[in-house]
């Protein structure tokens, strides 16, 4: 069972990833291609991902894709289809394969053999793409009350994610659900794409929409008709985000963390250089403009408090926002995850927010204890994990929450 109708409602159910062989394809050479700004050390990333996953699994039952990916692979209808669509790339030699095997090949890649030539000049090729993203698997998809919506991905290293997720939200058991939403698997429109990362569901009424680099005002306002049609979505508030490496996604610059309040990239969304904000409203025509994203939502009966990423001074907030110091994830209202090394945000929530900082280790080994009304943030190691281009919210793809 699936339902998610808010951004910080008491965490139930999650899908992680954990980092694996398919980081090991990313090199000097190649990083770009695969989206990257560097190159992660796995062993590193891996000890990271557990700690994280271990905290969540304090509060929520966690599943691994990987897991969720062998189990629908003994479903012959479900093998089928990811067959069909990897356009044969692993169809022959996997057609014996035990289910884990098969999993392991969408997700790590198949390599391509090549012919004299590649070979002459050491050339790495792959029939099927390698998934070193993955573990960003809020990307893929989104949760939104209790359907799903299938990515459409900007970026063709990543079309396989999007065939993975709608394989598993149509046939794994654990994932039931009332229908796919938007069907970004096989949407073939090049300018229609939308992202996870863009998609907060604020409120059983209201979604809050990044239009980024990688989510496409066709995408958003395919998303919009399909979200009016089949849910109780009344309301679209999108941010115009800039085309820049450290806002690729809405969770970037602005994430939940409880009734009334969120954690914003100041300069986006105060001041003279604030964001462009529009609202979609179901039944009427045409886009209105916002003169900010706290007045739209106050007119919508939302109103929220910004606290700083980065705290007060500029140059910690440009600091803190690229190593994903807005991107936090909720386990309940006022309880949120996020890196540690973002000392200056973390420090902005104890001051003006009254949240109780907690280091993940002294969690997990119970020399803290929290209560389940306080204000909390659970600051944990990310250092290798960050310099993937992501975040807690990243890393988490909600599929129960209580409603808050």
């Amino acid at each position: 069972m699936i339902a998610v109708h808010s951004e910080i409602g008491r965490l139930r159910s999650v899908v992680c990833h954990t980092p694996g062989p398919e980081l090991a394809v990313v090199t000097p050479s190649n990083r770009a291609d695969y989206l990257f700004d560097d190159i992660l050390d796995l062993q590193f990333a891996r000890r990271e991902h557990a700690r994280f996953t271990a905290i969540l699994a304090r509060f929520a039952k966690v599943y691994e894709l990987a897991d969720l990916l062998a189990d629908v692979l003994r479903e012959p209808e479900a093998r089928e289809y990811l067959f069909a669509n990897a356009d044969g790339a692993i169809g022959s030699r996997a057609a014996g394969a035990a289910p884990d095997e098969i999993a392991r090949l969408f997700i790590e890649g198949e390599v391509s053999s090549g012919g004299a030539l590649a070979a002459l000049v050491n050339e790495a090729g792959y029939t099927l793409p390698p998934l070193p993203n993955l573990f960003f698997t809020r990307d893929s998809a989104a949760v939104i009350g209790d359907r799903v919506m299938v990515a459409s991905m900007k970026h063709e290293v990543r079309w396989s994610e999007e065939i993975l997720a709608w394989t598993l939200y149509r046939a794994h058991p654990d994932l039931r659900n009332a229908g796919i939403l938007f069907d970004g698997a096989h949407e073939r429109r090049l300018n229609v794409r939308v992202e996870g990362g863009d998609v907060h569901v604020l409120r059983h009424d209201l979604l809050a929409v990044g239009m980024s680099e990688r989510t496409t005002a066709a995408g958003i306002d395919a998303l919009a008709e399909e979200v009016f049609r089949m849910t109780e979505i009344t309301d679209l508030i999108v941010v115009l985000l800039p085309a820049h490496r450290a806002a690729i996604h809405l969770d970037m610059v602005f994430t939940m963390l409880d009734r009334d309040l969120c954690c914003v990239f100041p300069p986006y969304f105060m001041g003279p250089t604030r964001l462009p904000v529009l609202r979609i409203r179901k039944g009427s025509a045409g886009v209105q403009e916002a003169s900010s994203l706290f007045r739209a939502l106050e007119d919508l009966g939302l109103p929220l408090t910004p606290l700083p990423c980065g705290g007060e001074r500029r140059t910690m907030q440009e600091r803190e926002q690229w190593a994903s110091g807005c991107n936090f994830f909720a386990v309940g209202p006022g309880q949120v995850l996020a890196y540690d090394r973002n000392e200056h945000t973390l420090q902005a929530l104890e001051e003006e927010g009254g949240f109780k900082v907690v280091r993940g280790v002294d969690f997990l080994t119970g020399d803290v204890e929290l209560g389940m009304d306080e204000r909390f943030v659970i600051g944990f190691e990310g250092s290798e994990l960050v310099r993937g281009g992501g975040g807690p919210r990243c890393m988490t793809m909600p599929i129960l929450r209580e409603d808050p």
